[in-house]
């Protein structure tokens, strides 16, 4: 391979430059492999030369000759210069092929001498490059890589431009990169494609996603940031990669983070970037912009009662600068960028933010706005900045903004003097508490810590406490040392002591696993509450007793239920994710009432969002999901699940929990394969949190989904380790994890039924004690496959039949597709395979797939109406095989001889029998054996042999 051009080898690209672009290079690698040219385009700095070279490195190995060049703004005046960066090599090697006017004219125009011009020589010129590809194209594909189209030279422009519009059949491919940094429409990119190949695929690199600039950050060894923080960085970087790894490195540079309600600290080489046109404007219209910069929601009439009299000239002038925006889409003034803002706010002196932030402390009309005004625009500690900021933090938490509250109390706590009341303790921990609220745990866990460094108050030290404990969720594991510290601090403050009792039943639960000590704990802080008169504390601990008994399938589960739903009612308790609403929730869905379950978790749902209450969001996301998914609404379920799962990354809230239930709905209606990936997901987040009654959750949905993707073994292989937890934990209510019916039919599918009816009878008896109808019907479903699997294909036939009426009638749509699904399954197959009935009495019903594939599309469930599509689109099955020596086989053995001699290989007969690929192999063992053969072909001639007799 030949390279030219300004550098020699293509650079290899950091694997995190690449971060959030697989979509980009998916679609750019399509078009290359067809020998087709990709026109890569975006603003500054949000990796379109990463983009470029990951792609040059992939494709130059398949060309013999790599053509490049990169321009730059300050050679840009500098007329043939990149014409010499891409042909400046080769020219000496074709140019004996050129005719004489054109090596002339190109001899000219690379060299500098005879002074040749597009004027001149124009003809000559483009000819020249069109013959220069032409013959490099002869001996071999050609890949010209050009980045910064924008600062090309315009007579190189236009010459690349002719011959790629001139290019034909040629193995001639361009890989080129432009910028295009105001383009609201998305077409500042067309001039550049109207001088590229034809059909020339132009990808536009977007920003990066908050979670992607997260990534980003960590790989570039910023782990500690805390969650808050890389929301500001994706806000202010609007997502441009170089824009946030350049804020990530002031940051880390900077001796002390941003205090609460400051911007981020932004290095001075941006600020040059996006501000080189603000010298351009007067002093007062930088004045203004500060304002802008400083205010929430800037409007032009904000400006004017902030004393900016000159506000709508000053403002043209900035946005046709290109500093604001243009479109008004939306009311109100908005910079071009959001780094703009910040850069502006960082370039400003501290006397002259204040100032802005005191004129818009009267100006603005809505009171959180100017209490927050008035604390950045003021020093030092003054009580009534401090106890405004209070009135300020309880509106907007009663306007469900806890984030905003959050940022407020932190502000309250700075200009609290030290022995005021509330105190600055105080403040801190209500801020942190807020922090929680909103999903910011990282904020939350570091206040309280900061809290305990120097507190002295018990009830300010047991806060503290409650709140890092609070913060670990499920890794309760992580602060196990806490708890001695809390209950020290408690002393014998029953009110105290009850906050304590309350995490030591959550920490008996998912530490220990100790369901029996889990409900004794929350009795015992049910009781200390009750006697402090800590009604919020009372139901909390109330409602996560009815929880853990619903789990245990305890008697005095619904009394609990019923004295956590008594009035007076807290409503931060009654909204809460293991408030007494939750609870409640999971008794109904667990007792099959899901029209109920539905209106009450739709209610929470609706309640968390308006409160602001993040992690109580994403439970009730989970909740929802769950309703629609045992419905059989699973393209509904899927999206809510998807969206709980964005939530949870988002915030790092409940991310295994999401996980789990996201595969569940993945396996239903979405992608099989995601759905494994997001079981092993949850299984590895609840192994290293220590979570026992997690793990349990996420191997019966990894169990789940390798059933779908029709891996019995492995199913069984995970479901018989749930079944092992759940005896460990005392877990004894199948409507738990609902994962028994397909433990028993994974064990059909691998050929022990024995174990399967056991799995069924034991099971059986706990439904029958709690009166779980749904599992019932579905255990009766796994039975049928049992009786099928002995040769009682009448009698499973008839079971199936009613089970399906029985889930139609309780409303569970996918598991009525699925006993469909089985009931064709096995009036097809005996059928066909001459099992299980007396000659002449055909089994009751129908023998297609109609009926199952009518339910599961009702149901949106595209896995297993892939699997029914598959098994109705397979050929008849063969004649019965009725050779005296087949008659000794079992009915698994027969089918699967009975397919061998239609031809199936043993994928397909695995797929056509719901079995593992393992068992099949292992059946047809048995079957030689049985027979004294040795291969498939002699099961064929056996078969011939009777038919010839």
């Amino acid at each position: 391979m030949t390279v030219r051009g300004d550098f020699d080898e293509p650079a290899r690209p950091r694997p995190d430059l690449v971060i959030g672009r697989e979509e980009v290079f998916a679609g750019a690698r399509e078009h290359l492999a067809g020998g087709g040219s990709v026109l890569v385009h975006g603003p500054a700095g949000i990796g379109k030369s990463a983009v470029l070279r990951a792609l040059a490195a992939e494709y130059a190995e398949s060309a013999r000759t790599v053509l490049r060049c990169s321009a730059t703004e300050s050679e840009s005046h500098l007329p043939f210069l990149a014409l010499a960066d891409l042909f400046g090599l080769v020219a000496d090697e074709v140019s004996d092929k050129l005719p004489a006017p054109q090596r002339t004219a190109l001899e000219s125009a690379l060299t500098g001498r005879g002074e040749s011009t597009l004027q001149r020589d124009g003809l000559a010129l483009r000819l020249a490059v069109l013959s220069v590809l032409r013959a490099l194209a002869a001996e071999g594909p050609v890949l010209i890589v050009a980045d910064d189209l924008q600062w090309l030279d315009p007579a190189s422009a236009e010459l690349l431009g002719f011959a790629a519009r001139r290019l034909g059949d040629m193995p001639v491919r361009m890989l080129c990169a432009v910028r295009t940094d105001t383009d609201p429409q998305g077409t500042q990119h067309d001039r550049y494609l109207r001088a590229s190949p034809p059909e020339t695929l132009a990808v536009r690199v977007n920003p990066l996603t908050r979670a992607q600039v997260g990534e980003l950050l960590a790989r570039r060894g910023h782990t500690d940031l805390p969650r808050s923080t890389v929301r500001d960085i994706h806000r202010t970087s609007g997502g441009n990669p170089l824009f946030a790894l350049e804020l990530g490195r002031a940051l880390a540079e900077s001796p002390t983070p941003p205090s609460p309600g400051e911007q981020l600290p932004v290095p001075t080489s941006l600020r040059a970037l996006v501000l080189n046109r603000l010298e351009m404007l007067s002093a007062e219209a930088r004045r203004t912009l500060l304002v802008v910069s400083a205010g929430a929601r800037p409007t032009l009439a904000l400006l004017h009662a902030a004393g900016r009299e000159n506000a709508e000239a000053e403002t043209a002038s900035a946005a046709a600068l290109g500093l604001l925006a243009t479109e008004r889409e939306t009311p109100g003034i908005r910079f071009a960028h959001p780094l703009i803002s910040a850069a502006l706010y960082a370039e400003a002196t501290a006397q002259e933010r204040r100032a802005a932030h005191a004129a818009l402390s009267t100006a603005a009309s809505d009171p959180i706005e100017r209490a927050r005004h008035l604390a950045l625009a003021t020093t030092g500690t003054d009580p009534e900045v401090a106890g405004r900021l209070g009135e300020a933090a309880a509106a907007a938490r009663d306007r469900g903004a806890p984030a905003v509250a959050a940022g407020l109390g932190l502000l309250a706590a700075r200009h609290t003097p030290p022995d005021a009341r509330p105190s600055p303790d105080e403040r801190h921990l209500t801020a942190a508490e807020d922090a929680v609220t909103a999903g910011d745990l990282d904020l939350a866990r570091e206040i309280a810590r900061e809290v305990l460094s120097s507190a002295t108050e018990p009830s300010d030290r047991v806060r503290a406490w409650m709140i890092v404990i609070d913060t670990a969720g499920h890794a309760m594991s992580e602060v196990d040392a806490a708890f001695p510290e809390a209950l020290a601090d408690a002393g014998d403050d029953p009110r105290l002591l009850a906050l304590v009792r309350y995490q030591l039943a959550w920490r008996a639960l998912l530490v220990e696993g100790d369901f029996t000590e889990c409900r004794a704990e929350a009795a015992r802080a049910a009781e200390l509450a009750a006697r402090a008169g800590d009604r919020r504390t009372e139901l909390m601990a109330l409602a996560f007793q009815a929880q853990t008994e619903t789990l245990m399938g305890h008697p005095e589960a619904p009394a609990t239920i019923k004295r956590a739903l008594k009035e007076p009612q807290d409503p931060r308790a009654a909204c809460h994710h293991n408030g007494a609403g939750s609870a409640r929730f999971r008794w109904l869905i667990m007792s099959d009432q899901l029209p109920e379950a539905r209106a009450a978790i739709t209610t929470l749902l609706r309640e968390a969002r308006r409160r602001g209450m993040v992690e109580s969001e994403v439970h009730f996301l989970r909740g929802l999901a769950e309703t629609e998914l045992r419905s059989g609404h699973c393209g509904q379920a899927l999206e809510l699940a998807r969206e709980s799962l964005r939530l949870a990354r988002d915030t790092g809230i409940g991310e295994g929990a999401s996980a789990m239930l996201t595969s569940l709905a993945e396996a239903s209606g979405g992608e099989v394969q995601r759905a494994l990936e997001l079981a092993r997901e949850a299984a590895a987040h609840a192994e290293e949190n220590g979570d026992l009654m997690y793990l349990s959750r996420a191997l019966g949905a990894l169990g789940h989904a390798q059933l779908v993707a029709g891996d019995a073994q492995a199913a069984v292989e995970a479901l018989r380790r749930v079944r092992e937890l759940e005896r460990g934990l005392g877990i004894t209510d199948p409507a738990r994890g609902r994962w028994h019916g397909d433990l028993a039919e994974a064990l059909v599918r691998i050929g022990e039924p024995v174990e399967a009816q056991d799995v069924i009878d034991v099971t059986r008896t706990h439904a029958l004690r709690l009166g779980r109808e749904s599992v019932l019907a579905v255990l009766d479903r796994a039975e049928a496959l049992v009786r099928a699997a002995r040769g009682e294909h009448a009698a499973a036939t008839r079971q199936l039949t009613s089970v399906q009426d029985r889930l139609a009638k309780l409303g569970y749509g996918l598991e009525e597709a699925r006993a469909a699904y089985a009931l064709a399954s096995l009036r097809t197959l005996p059928h066909a395979l001459g099992l299980g009935r007396t000659a002449g009495t055909p089994l009751p019903g129908p023998t297609t797939y109609d009926e199952a594939s009518r339910l599961f599309r009702r149901c949106r469930a595209l896995p297993w109406l892939r699997q029914v599509e598959t098994a109705a689109a397979a050929r008849p099955a063969a004649p019965p095989l009725a050779s005296a020596a087949l008659d000794t086989l079992a009915a698994t053995e027969h089918q699967v001889a009975a397919l061998v001699m239609e031809g199936a290989t043993n994928r397909e007969i695995a797929a056509r029998l719901f079995i593992s690929v393992k068992t099949v192999e292992a059946t047809l063992t048995r079957v030689y054996r049985k027979l004294g053969i040795r291969s498939r072909v002699d099961i064929v001639r056996l078969a011939a042999e009777r038919r010839t007799d």
